[in-house]
C-alpha cells in the first residue's frame, strides 16, 4: 500500500534572494519576476520516492527581512529540514553562513539542512563561487545545490535530494500517526497532493 509521509521544510534567507520564487517553482511551476517581500507563507507539496512511497512537504517560506529575524526560531525549531538560500549575484552568503550557525545551535540536531545558491541564470553577475559553497557545505555536513528559480534549473532536483534524505517513518498501525516534530504517515488516499497555498 502506498504511504505518504508528511515533514515540515522552512526556507531561510536574506531578502530578495529568491526563497518564495524557488518554492512558487517548485510548488506551482511559476515565477514572477516582481514580488513583494514576504512575512510568512505556507505551501504544500507532495513528491514521489518510488511506487509505494510519498514525501509531502510542509513548507514555511520566512521572511528575510532583518527585522523579522526574531520569528524565525518559531518555524525552524520543529522543522525537519531547512532550506538555506543565498543570491550567488550578491553578497548575501555570508548571512547564509549565520543561518548555519542558528540551525545548528537552535533546530533539532537532526534537521536536514540545504544550502542553496539562486539566480544561476545571472552566471555572468555570480559573486560567490560555486566552489566556496561546496566546500562551506562540505565542511558543515550540508547538502549543496546551486538553481534558478527563474528558468527552473536545479529546483526539483534540491528538493528531491532532501526527501531522499529524510527518515522515514516504519509503516503506521494505523489510518494515521503522529510522529517527532510534527512528521505524519497517512494512507495515500487520504492525502491530498494537490499544491495549497495561504498566507499567514
Amino acid at each position: 500500500m502506498s504511504r505518504t509521509t508528511s515533514f515540515k521544510l522552512v526556507l531561510l534567507g536574506e531578502s530578495a534572494v529568491g526563497k518564495s520564487s524557488l518554492v512558487l517553482r517548485f510548488v506551482r511551476n511559476e515565477f514572477s519576476d516582481f514580488r513583494e517581500s514576504t512575512i510568512a507563507a505556507f505551501l504544500t507539496q507532495t513528491v514521489s520516492l518510488d511506487d509505494s512511497t510519498s514525501i509531502k512537504f510542509e513548507i514555511w517560506d520566512t521572511a528575510g527581512q532583518e527585522r523579522y529575524k526574531s520569528l524565525a526560531p518559531i518555524y525552524f525549531r520543529n522543522s525537519n529540514a531547512a532550506v538555506i538560500v543565498y543570491d550567488i549575484t550578491q553578497a548575501s552568503f555570508e548571512k547564509a553562513r549565520s543561518w548555519v550557525r542558528e540551525l545548528q545551535r537552535q533546530a533539532d540536531p537532526s534537521i536536514v539542512i540545504m544550502l542553496v545558491g539562486n539566480k544561476l541564470d545571472l552566471e555572468s553577475q555570480r559573486k560567490t563561487p560555486r566552489e566556496m559553497g561546496e566546500r562551506f557545505a562540505q565542511e558543515e555536513g550540508l547538502l549543496f545545490a546551486e538553481a534558478s528559480a527563474k528558468s527552473g534549473d536545479g529546483v526539483e532536483g534540491l528538493f528531491m535530494d532532501i526527501a531522499k534524505k529524510l527518515p522515514l517513518a516504519p509503516p503506521p498501525t494505523r489510518s494515521t500517526q503522529t510522529g517527532p516534530r510534527g512528521v505524519k504517515v497517512a494512507n495515500e488516499q487520504e492525502e491530498s497532493t494537490t499544491p495549497s497555498a495561504c498566507t499567514c
